[in-house]
């Protein structure tokens, strides 16, 4: 196996450099609520560090661990959904049909 510059298998990254940068930019609208939603992520995992501190219940913090999860994975979502839409979308007009291996990737990390 061939290592890149920083470590990683040279394959993957030649599979993810068309997308390293953004060529669709995000609405302000689609920004500021991605910004949100990672904001309430962040309030749920800060919430969950005060149970500790105030020895809550193990029942009670894994209920919280269970919501920060589902919400991380929705977050995750609708990034790639959006990624798909926009710069996948690209690169396969641009006849880059590698980019599928990226996408399959990706799925993977998700589920």
């Amino acid at each position: 196996m061939k290592m890149g510059q920083n470590g990683n298998n040279l394959e993957q990254e030649n599979i993810c450099e068309c997308c390293r940068a953004k060529h669709t930019p995000r609405s302000e609208k689609e920004l500021k609520q991605l910004q949100n939603r990672l904001n309430r992520i962040v309030g749920q995992l800060n919430g969950i560090g005060r149970m500790l501190d105030e020895n809550r219940y193990c029942g009670d913090i894994l209920t919280q661990i269970a919501a920060v999860e589902s919400a991380l994975q929705s977050f995750g979502h609708i990034v790639l959904a959006r990624h798909m839409e926009t710069c996948v979308v690209e690169e396969i007009r641009k006849g880059n049909e590698q980019i599928m291996e990226e996408v399959v990737e990706l799925v993977k990390k998700l589920k």
